[in-house]
């Protein structure tokens, strides 16, 4: 028996939240007394990482990018939890895992329980609910169960051990197949981002973005906004953060600009520290803010990117 994580290479990197689904199903293995098995599906990638989060056993698919879609991975996944005789499966809160493990419940008759931020619990399971609004306690009904790790909920846990990586072959009978990819590599991915500065219509005009761009540059952050930007057209869609755009979970958000408004909010509420810059002292925003700020964003944004370059010099 097993506890499996699956974890995703993108862009030839093994991604963080792959690794706090590394971390999740080794402990999880280790309260069960069974095995962690990592199935690893992309190209390249450094899979021997996952040793240093509790993974002794790794099954590496180099998989044509191509390839990789919700139904290759869960045919893949199914396949190999049958062999090893899973108990649990783990994945993370991207696109293809989410999709691939509701595929993977429907064909392996799982259970399956989204948005998990921590480890199962006398037949019980703690989930967001409600836009990161709520938690739900969850009981588990069946013996054998997918878990979608919200992101930056369980946090990165290390655990050394010695790693065993078998590559594998993987032939495809997927009837979906990507024909090419365009990907915007030059900016930190919002929903792996542990650090988000995002801005609204107080910036004004698209032109002033720069400003959040320098302070993000600074930070190592991801940019972010608001609805009415992206409805706009001042930012691309990918950034907007909020209930009918991204929900993220950053340890810092610092919001510029932005009102506050609760379809905003219900995006970003799980953040671990929220910071709110607003001209307008009563902006809904400081009620949800760890910290907040009452000033212009034109005034305070270039002091504070000066004096963050200055402290990391």
């Amino acid at each position: 028996m097993a506890v499996v994580a699956y974890i995703e290479i993108n862009d030839g990197i093994i991604k963080k939240g792959s690794l706090e689904a590394a971390s999740f199903a080794a402990k999880l293995a280790q309260e069960k007394g069974i095995k962690a098995v990592a199935v690893v599906v992309g190209k390249g990638g450094d899979t021997s990482i996952l040793g240093k989060y509790g993974i002794a056993e790794a099954l590496h698919y180099n998989v044509e990018d191509t390839q990789i879609n919700s139904l290759s991975v869960a045919q893949i996944l199914h396949a190999e939890a049958q062999s090893l005789g899973a108990t649990d499966t783990v994945f993370s809160g991207s696109w293809i895992a989410k999709a691939a493990a509701a595929s993977l419940a429907v064909h392996a008759q799982m259970g399956i329980v989204t948005e998990v931020t921590e480890l199962p619990k006398n037949g019980t399971i703690l989930k967001k609910a409600f836009s990161n609004k709520a938690f739900v306690k969850v009981e588990l009904q069946n013996p054998k169960n997918c878990y979608v790790i919200s992101a930056n909920s369980f946090g990165l846990h290390e655990n050394q051990v010695n790693i065993s990586v078998q590559e594998k072959n993987y032939s495809t009978s997927s009837v979906l197949s990507h024909v090419s990819f365009n990907k915007d590599t030059s900016k930190v991915s919002l929903t792996d981002a542990e650090l988000v500065v995002s801005a609204g219509r107080g910036l004004k005009a698209p032109e002033n973005w720069h400003l959040v761009e320098e302070l993000a540059k600074v930070l190592g952050a991801g940019t972010a906004c608001s609805k009415p930007v992206s409805d706009a057209g001042w930012r691309p869609h990918h950034e907007h953060v909020g209930q009918t755009g991204i929900s993220i979970s950053p340890n810092l958000y610092i919001a510029i600009g932005i009102s506050g408004a609760i379809q905003h909010l219900a995006g970003v509420s799980s953040s671990k520290n929220i910071v709110a810059i607003n001209s307008d002292p009563e902006a809904p925003f400081f009620k949800a803010a760890d910290y907040g700020i009452v000033g212009d964003a034109f005034d305070i944004l270039p002091k504070l990117t000066e004096a963050l370059r200055k402290a990391k010099a």
